[in-house]
């Protein structure tokens, strides 16, 4: 890009509305947090940011798009690390994960797993003493085979032994139905927090470093016994690989600008994230060192999806 078409872009972008676009549908973790960066960018940028729902595949059709999307800036993904850092190392995806270049961290989930209140189970030792004893008798929902959730699922069957079924669903949304009527038992999505808090699901863990401020009184893995246990998961916008880095600084610095004010905090506390604050180079750095550390849970605890 030379120096016009550079100054262009710092003074006229964005010239039309931007999409962002969301592998998974309206409701989902992803969503709801895309909704909220959308709100806050349209308001301050002078564009209308859209979120676009392209749910399915563990996120892979929503993220094939995007990177397959011209890298002008007016195409975006919000994705946890399931599809830019997770599935690529499970299974063949139908595109380069290099192919996308994180824009802004913009939040680490902070959840863990529930389990309906029928079951009769409060704690997360009450939880692992009746999957012993029933085998096959708990089913466990995620947003899909390869997702953060699953691989939380899997690292709980790793460290722990127990026989729990696992029933990967389009979204967090889709299973939330099924677990609020009892046709499913766990699950380990931010969507469940609501419904923590009313009584219908128990809270059993924390996977985080800390406890979350929403549930002090429930302890994190490492404090039950199980360090090591977690696989993190955390929120990126990304772009098409090539967009131009002026585009990229831009949003970076609003995201920035936005995650430090308590309006933004207290959004994403609602949609179950922890607000991160990076530099392109920090998540960048962040990134690579994600993959490293997921690849080596894969293969210490012998993940593979069918």
């Amino acid at each position: 890009m030379g120096l016009e078409a550079t100054a262009a872009a710092e003074v006229d972008y964005p010239s039309r509305p931007v999409r962002i676009v969301v592998g998974f549908g309206p409701g989902s973790a992803a969503d709801l947090t895309a909704r909220v960066v959308a709100q806050r960018l349209s308001r301050t940028m002078g564009q209308q940011f859209v979120v676009e729902n392209r749910g399915g595949a563990s996120g892979l059709i929503g993220t094939e798009a995007a990177v397959k999307a011209a890298p002008d800036g007016y195409t975006f993904l919000m994705s946890s690390n399931t599809t830019p850092v997770n599935l690529p190392l499970l299974r063949k995806v139908p595109y380069d994960p290099k192919g996308l270049t994180p824009v802004a961290r913009l939040g680490d989930v902070v959840t863990g797993f529930v389990i309906h209140a029928a079951v009769g189970v409060k704690t997360f030792q009450e939880m692992l003493e009746y999957a012993k004893k029933n085998p096959g008798k708990l089913a466990f929902g995620s947003s899909g085979s390869g997702t953060g959730p699953h691989l939380r699922y899997e690292m709980l069957r790793y460290k722990t032994g127990v026989d729990i079924l696992h029933v990967p669903y389009r979204g967090g949304a889709d299973a939330l139905v099924d677990i609020l009527s009892n046709n499913i038992q766990m699950m380990n999505e931010p969507v469940t927090l609501p419904h923590v808090k009313a009584g219908k699901l128990h809270l059993l863990n924390i996977n985080h470093s800390e406890r979350s401020g929403d549930f002090p009184d429930i302890p994190t893995l490492t404090e039950l016994g199980y360090p090591n246990a977690d696989a993190p998961i955390w929120f990126s916008l990304w772009a098409p690989t090539g967009t131009p880095k002026e585009i990229l600084q831009r949003l970076n610095d609003e995201i920035v600008k936005h995650s430090k004010t308590a309006e933004m905090k207290e959004k994403l506390r609602l949609a179950g994230a922890a607000p991160v604050i990076q530099t392109l180079d920090e998540i960048a750095a962040f990134r690579e060192a994600d993959t490293k550390q997921m690849a080596e849970l894969i293969k210490t605890a012998q993940i593979k999806i069918e």
